[in-house]
């Protein structure tokens, strides 16, 4: 519920825009922090869209598995596009001001794109699992047609759900203070600056973090569970290591997202620091997105050897 105090009459005009404070605590870094954030995005979008390409180009990465990397690092630039550059421009130009309108839009993209990743990245780790649990029916049960499926779902179920969310935050009225403590428009550094209660809103926001977060992770769990069980009873200790691997890079990509992401929404308000969240924003929105292709490439043969095969060329 919103505890801030109620402004005075004088105050009660409706705001027009609010003003991202980001990294405005450390005013003498702000152009290191600009060229830091700017390599890092450079190596998001280079990584992720060499990945994206070479898994369409190479015939020897046309499994499921590799159709559904090919998104999920389409998806990971999309992602980190709806945060950076905007932040990018706020150190670059000292000017930190947003409208409501686009606050609004760029809250509404991050949580659809975060939305789709939870999604997708429970879709994986059931592909995993279809796998390692039934490898010669695996190209028959993870066909084009479901595969399509899948995507398609992940991809769209969260759009008219975000949307909602976004107008319902966004309808609410805004006056008096106007500063948002964070690098982008996250909705519960939003929802403290509303003149009205927003009791209801933060219970939509911890219903939706279960939907889209916890069941998603707990069904990638599930799914680990009976892969870790079923490479446990492999014969060969080769056999076990190389199943192993195959999984290990999606479980540290797991971890590193829906770690951070738990732990910022799912923790009680009156338990919220807004320097601890900005920080642990950092974790889920950018430096997951960036990890991502590192641990896909340095942990898998396939997709190094064609990198190899590329750069020889």
């Amino acid at each position: 519920m919103n505890h801030q105090e109620k402004p005075t009459e004088d105050n009660l005009t409706e705001l027009m825009e609010f003003v991202l404070l980001g990294f405005a605590d450390m005013p003498h870094l702000q152009w290191f922090l600009f060229g830091l954030f700017l390599i890092i995005y450079i190596i998001i979008l280079m990584s992720n869209g060499t990945i994206f390409l070479i898994t369409k180009m190479d015939a020897a990465l046309q499994s499921p598995m590799y159709f559904f990397l090919a998104n999920f690092s389409f998806l990971e630039i999309c992602y980190v596009s709806a945060t950076i550059p905007r932040m990018l421009m706020n150190l670059g130009t000292q000017k930190t001001s947003i409208s409501l309108v686009a606050c609004a839009t760029q809250m509404c993209f991050v949580y659809m794109f975060g939305g789709t990743e939870c999604l997708l990245l429970s879709v994986m780790a059931y592909d995993r699992y279809v796998a390692i649990y039934n490898p010669l029916h695996y190209p028959l049960v993870m066909n084009y047609r479901v595969r399509i499926q899948m995507v398609t779902g992940s991809w769209t179920i969260g759009i008219p759900v975000m949307i909602g969310l976004t107008y319902q935050v966004f309808t609410l009225p805004f006056c008096g203070f106007n500063q948002i403590n964070h690098f982008f428009c996250d909705i519960f550094p939003v929802l403290k600056l509303a003149c009205g209660d927003t009791f209801v809103n933060e219970m939509l926001v911890y219903i939706l973090v279960v939907l889209f977060v916890m069941v998603p992770f707990l069904l990638i769990l599930g799914s680990y569970s009976k892969i870790i069980s079923i490479i446990l009873k492999l014969p060969s200790a080769t056999s076990r290591s190389k199943a192993f691997s195959t999984c290990s890079s999606h479980l540290l990509v797991v971890i590193l997202f829906f770690g951070s992401g738990i732990i910022t929404y799912l923790r009680p308000n009156n338990q919220r620091l807004q320097e601890t969240d900005k920080v642990l924003s950092l974790f889920y929105t950018i430096l997951t997105p960036m990890f991502n292709p590192l641990i896909y490439s340095l942990r898998n043969k396939d997709v190094i050897v064609t990198l190899r095969k590329l750069l020889c060329k």
